[in-house]
């Protein structure tokens, strides 16, 4: 069918009440209409529903709409009704319906009113749905997150892989359009081969965003508070923060509404009433801060949202690209925070370990894309392109500097002989190994894999042992964006050089590499030490030192180890909010009120004086109130123990884990409060086990339990020292 641009514009104004065309909006709406495959990828915000509506609502026959949620499909109907005075002009055929609305649907089709039928693609398995569809003229079938074909897609449904055989029995000759948000270059290739529309005009948008900055910051202990912080720095503004689990979606929306701001919780646990009303909440503005799980944002079309926060990284950059992507969709400005720690990324691999190997194999080369993003220093921007297929054009790319790796950059150092000598490496051992073993054989650590290649009899094994491994792996993520590598994604990794790296091998020049981040998890106990340059807030260092310096001073005076009296974290905590008097420092990080009475007055003239010799500007007092229910947990252990209930009984009648119960119980001490667990100590331990590890703790310069294993060589075990080690700061310190 052949149109007259002028009729195309008319019918853009008549139905949407836009002037002009966004994009590749008007080649690809062409495509459509003149019935040949399609393939369209185009990032989240870019219009992509309007490339398949608007095509649908000027030719005859009803245009098929796959897509995969419920909740995509109601929007999108809604969207299409206002645009028109017929109710029936687009409709949904999945699940949800009652018979009386089926029939009704049915009517509305075969009169030629509807114009899009939204179905789920397990509708389009019912015998009697496809008998339907092949009695009426389809004048389409639009494939939309046609992603969710690729097992290499973030969002795998194995349903969409038999689209195309049921495309085939509604018809023939059957125009399909494939459209997604996400791909890299496999996936894309997965796509047009499982939809076989081999022959399909290919229509792909940039990705990049130039409104959007990214920023990761280290995840402390303290996230809820640097969440509330930043939250509030952007008073009024729409945000979403992004959790994996649905319990942390509900303790964290009910931690920002007790601090005063207007959240909800977003999570497919909810009701269909609950979920309905928080969505139209926020799209209404009465709520500023949706937390939800990933199955928010699908289609939500709220042009203002100026941030998205990620409390816990993603199990892709695919995911990362598109619930980031739901931020400044009007053009304006969006920021994108992440909160990275890589205890996050073992939780995600643990969830892995049940599937089937070939799943965990892809599941493990995105979750280590994920990670290279994370720890990268060189732009996040350049990174995601690249992951796409893009390059940034330096010249005339925009929001080149719209990263926190940009802003704050990290040093440089020549690196052009260890790129050689990583690339070489590469050439001698056939190109047969993914990132981490290639690692393994550059510094030497033999294991299974490389042994029975004998790459370790070989003279090149080991030739990059003046590094560590975090290195190389930093370099060898910087090479690949570079352009002298890459993956070869059939064999799930497996590093390749390209003509650009051999060239480079011939030839080598200067290579000047960034350093990477380093994000340390600290001890056993959660003390997160460093911070990325420019990422989080980070301590004052000379602050540091002097309390660290009073500490010891104190803890001498008073005959007990310095941890006793504060801990690290709660100094790094006053040395970020340098709180001048006790109520603030009962505020800090694993203080309390019992602490800060027995041990504060020497700290919290320390930092006055500090304060006032340094003008300092203290950030504005963000005191985090917890919910009751935290209070309430507390309680009870405390009410409990003081009972003499055995530990396990109290840890099992709130559905606890030991190590979690036990948390608690550290948390508590920590802050001042006395727990009398002697009682079960002495069931556990004889008099001369206690008075061994009681020394232990009374000469040692730190509280860490993994350095108390090492120094006991295994003979307690980490539940026994951390329990002893709550019994014994009970006495020692509070």
């Amino acid at each position: 069918m052949l149109i007259a641009k002028s009729d195309l514009h008319s019918a853009l104004k008549k139905y949407f009440g836009f002037n002009k065309f966004k994009g590749l909006q008007e080649d690809v709406v062409e495509s459509i209409i003149s019935g040949n495959h399609t393939f369209v990828i185009m990032p989240t915000g870019g219009g992509k529903s309007l490339c398949y509506q608007l095509p649908a609502l000027m030719q005859e026959g009803t245009a098929i709409v796959v897509s995969p949620l419920i909740a995509l499909m109601k929007n999108q109907v809604d969207a299409i009704r206002g645009v028109s005075n017929e109710e029936g002009i687009a409709h949904v055929l999945n699940s949800s319906l009652n018979k009386t609305e089926v029939k009704r649907v049915k009517e509305d089709i075969v009169n030629g009113v509807t114009k899009l039928l939204y179905v789920a693609p397990e509708s389009l398995t019912k015998e009697e749905n496809v008998e339907f569809l092949r009695s009426v003229k389809v004048s389409f079938m639009a494939i939309d997150e046609a992603h969710c074909i690729s097992e290499w897609g973030h969002d795998f449904r194995p349903e969409y892989r038999n689209l195309r055989h049921i495309i085939a029995r509604i018809g023939d000759n059957i125009p399909i359009i494939g459209l997604t948000a996400t791909a890299t270059p496999k996936v894309q290739e997965d796509i047009i081969k499982n939809l076989g529309i081999g022959n399909a005009k290919t229509f792909k948008a940039s990705f990049n965003r130039p409104n959007l900055y990214y920023e990761v910051r280290p995840k402390t202990k303290n996230v809820d508070a640097d969440i509330i912080r930043f939250i509030k720095q952007h008073e009024g503004k729409s945000g979403i923060v992004y959790c994996l689990s649905r319990k942390r979606v509900e303790e964290l929306a009910q931690v920002l509404q007790v601090n005063g701001i207007k959240a909800v919780p977003y999570h497919a646990g909810l009701d269909a009433k609950s979920r309905s009303s928080y969505q139209d909440k926020f799209l209404m503005e009465d709520v500023d801060v949706v937390v939800a799980t990933i199955a928010f944002g699908m289609g939500i079309d709220k042009p203002d949202v100026r941030f998205v926060i990620h409390h816990d990284i993603p199990k892709s950059i695919e995911s990362y690209y598109q619930e980031t992507g739901r931020a400044g969709r009007d053009g304006g400005e969006g920021h994108c925070l992440a909160f990275y720690s890589y205890k996050d990324i073992e939780k995600l691999e643990k969830f892995m370990s049940g599937k089937p190997v070939a799943e965990q194999e892809i599941g493990h080369a995105l979750l280590q894309e994920m990670v290279a993003f994370a720890e990268t220093s060189i732009s996040r921007r350049k990174f995601i392109l690249h992951y796409f297929g893009e390059e940034f054009d330096n010249e005339t790319g925009e929001g080149g500097d719209m990263d926190d790796n940009v802003r704050h950059p990290k040093k440089k150092h020549e690196a052009e002989d260890d790129v050689k000598l990583l690339l070489e490496t590469i050439q001698k051992t056939k190109e047969k190994y993914k990132s981490k073993d290639l690692v393994h054989v550059i510094t030497g650590k033999e294991n299974a894999l490389i042994n029975s290649h004998k790459t370790n009899e070989q003279a090149f094994f080991g030739q990059g042992k003046h590094h560590d491994k975090k290195y190389w792996m930093a370099l060898l993520r910087q090479v690949l964006v570079a352009g002298y590598l890459k993956k070869d994604i059939e064999t799930y990794g497996v590093i390749k050089l390209t003509k650009e790296g051999l060239d480079f091998i011939e030839k080598p020049e200067s290579f000047m590499m960034t350093e990477d981040h380093v994000y340390d998890n600290g001890q056993d106990d959660g003390a997160i030490v460093t911070s990325a340059k420019g990422g989080g807030a980070v301590a004052d260092q000379l602050l540091m030192n002097l309390l660290k310096d009073l500490r010891k001073k104190n803890a001498k005076k008073l005959g007990v180890p310095p941890f006793v009296i504060f801990q690290d974290p709660s100094l790094e905590d006053m040395a970020l909010k340098y709180p001048v008097s006790m109520g603030e420092l009962a505020n800090v990080h694993g203080v309390g009120d019992g602490k800060a009475k027995k041990y504060g007055k020497d700290f919290v003239e320390l930092i006055a004086k500090y304060v006032e010799e340094h003008d300092i500007v203290r950030p504005d007092d963000l005191v985090v109130k917890s919910t009751g229910s935290n209070s309430a947990l507390k309680l009870y252990i405390i009410q409990n123990i003081d009972r003499k209930l055995p530990l396990d009984d109290i840890a099992d009648s709130k559905g606890m884990e030991m190590q979690d119960f036990i948390k608690e119980m550290e948390a508590i001490v920590y802050s001042g409060t006395k727990l009398n667990i002697s009682y079960w100590i002495d069931e556990i331990l004889d008099e001369d086990q206690q008075e061994e590890i009681h020394d232990y703790f009374m000469e040692s310069d730190s509280d860490s339990i993994d350095a108390a294993i090492d120094e006991f060589d295994g003979d307690y075990d980490d539940e026994e020292l951390r329990l002893y080690r709550i019994k014994f700061i009970s006495e020692v310190a509070n």
